[in-house]
C-alpha cells in the first residue's frame, strides 16, 4: 500500500538553486528572453523566471565561482557520471564544435548564474530531465 501510494504520489521539484547575474549583462539577457518569446516560449519563460528570482549584482561584486557569460564551467550529469567542460557565450558566440554553448539553449539557461558546487536539472529538447553538478567555474583568459 506504501509503496503503491509512493509510486503514484506527484514528483516534487528540486529546490532551485540560488542564482547571481552580472548587472552589466542584464539587460542583454532580457532582450534575448523577450526575443524568444516568439520561437520558443518555453525557453524564454523558463530565462525570464532565471531573472527574476537572481541575485542581480555590480562587476566587481560578480563571485569568481559562479557561472557567468563568457565563464567555462565543468558540469557532471549525475545519472551517467560524464564531465562536460563548456563557455556559456550569447548566441552570435555559440559554437558547440568548440564547446560554445549559447545562453539560449536549456543547458545555457540552467547553468547562468549557478555557483560552484550547485546542484541542478535541466530539461532537454526531447523533454529528459537531467541532473547536474557545478564543478568548476573560470573566467575567461584575460589578454594584455
Amino acid at each position: 500500500m506504501i509503496s503503491e501510494m509512493t509510486k503514484n504520489a506527484p514528483k516534487r521539484s528540486p529546490r532551485a538553486p540560488k542564482i547571481v547575474i552580472n548587472a552589466d549583462d542584464l539587460a542583454h539577457i532580457e532582450a534575448l528572453a523577450e526575443g524568444a518569446i516568439e520561437r520558443n516560449p518555453e525557453l524564454a519563460d523558463r530565462l525570464l523566471d532565471e531573472i527574476g528570482r537572481a541575485r542581480i549584482v555590480e562587476p566587481a561584486r560578480m563571485p569568481s565561482n559562479v557561472v557567468a557569460i563568457g565563464n567555462t564551467v565543468t558540469y557532471r550529469d549525475e545519472t551517467t557520471g560524464v564531465e562536460r567542460t563548456v563557455t556559456l557565450t550569447y548566441p552570435e558566440d555559440a559554437d558547440i564544435a568548440r564547446q560554445r554553448v549559447s545562453l539560449v539553449t536549456p543547458i545555457g539557461v540552467a547553468l547562468l548564474g549557478l555557483a560552484e558546487g550547485a546542484v541542478f536539472h535541466w530539461d532537454t529538447r526531447a523533454g529528459q530531465r537531467n541532473m547536474l553538478t557545478v564543478i568548476r567555474v573560470d573566467a575567461p583568459n584575460s589578454v594584455d
